[in-house]
Formats: structure tokens, C-alpha cells, sequence
């Protein structure tokens, strides 16, 4: 599969693709190294997101998982840079638990381009299952000018 790796201010990141569409964004630097003008795009797309430019990912996605993550995942793409929802407010979308949400989130496999660190506890920032945890999480939720938390209805 096509990798291509880039610098961002979190670290090396590596974007794969597999038959015309990301699949994965990992941490550190992958170790095959093949540009397709797909990855190169969604590289380009990365480094504005880094410069503050929050404009939508139209590029093709196909990240791998059940059928339920795959709709939790889409429903993390509906939250716009700068806002947050809850695991609760996930699930009411998504259908499943605050719980189930946790676990689809925790093994989204396109992390950032599918906004993971966008969703938050009901009592607070939550975590992340990415490389620098919660300290990148409060990074991107800076980045993209969080306003305030959400409060989590009964």
C-alpha cells in the first residue's frame, strides 16, 4: 500500500492509501515510502489543518470497521472544526452507548481527517488514544479555536 510520511507540529504522521482512498493516518514515519497524488493531496489538506486552515476533507476515505464504527466515524465527521460533542451526544446520533462510542473513537484508524478529538466527557476533555494523549487532544481542540466545553444534558 502507498504511504507517504510528513512533519507536523505533533510529530511524524504517515497517510496510507489503499486502492484510492486513505485508510489509515498513523503516528511516526512509515517505513515505505510511495507518494500517489491522493496521499499527496491529503498531505497537502494536513499541513493547511496545521496552518489554521480548517477547511472540509473531501478527499476519499475507507477506513476499515464494523459496521456500527463506521457509523459512529461518520458521525464524528459531522462535527465542525471548533466544536465538541459528548460520547452521550455520539451515541444519541450514532446510535449504541457513551460507552461503544468510547470504543468506536479509541480505534478510529484516520485520526484527525475523522475528528476523534472532537468528542469529549460529559465531565470534562476525556482522552485520547493517539500518541501524546490528551496533551494532543487539547492541542487540536486549540488549533481549531474551541470556544468552551459542552454540558452534558441529564
Amino acid at each position: 500500500m502507498p504511504q507517504i510520511s510528513l512533519h507536523s507540529p505533533l510529530g511524524s504522521l504517515t497517510l496510507t492509501e489503499e486502492d484510492g482512498a486513505i485508510v489509515a493516518l498513523d503516528w511516526g514515519r512509515g517505513r515505505d515510502q510511495e507518494e500517489t497524488p491522493l496521499l499527496r493531496a491529503a498531505a497537502d489538506w494536513l499541513d493547511r489543518y496545521f496552518d489554521g486552515e480548517a477547511e472540509p476533507f473531501d478527499l476519499p476515505l475507507r477506513p476499515f470497521g464494523s459496521p456500527y464504527r463506521q457509523q459512529v466515524w461518520t458521525a464524528l465527521r459531522s462535527i465542525p472544526p471548533g466544536d465538541v460533542q459528548t460520547y452521550g451526544a455520539v451515541a444519541r446520533t450514532a446510535g449504541g452507548s457513551a460507552r461503544s462510542v468510547g470504543g468506536a473513537v479509541g480505534a478510529n484508524p484516520i485520526p484527525i481527517i475523522i475528528p476523534c478529538h472532537r468528542v469529549v466527557a460529559a465531565d470534562g476533555i476525556g482522552g485520547y488514544s493517539g500518541e501524546g494523549g490528551v496533551e494532543h487532544k487539547q492541542f487540536l481542540l486549540h488549533l481549531e479555536r474551541l470556544s468552551k466545553m459542552p454540558v452534558e444534558a441529564g
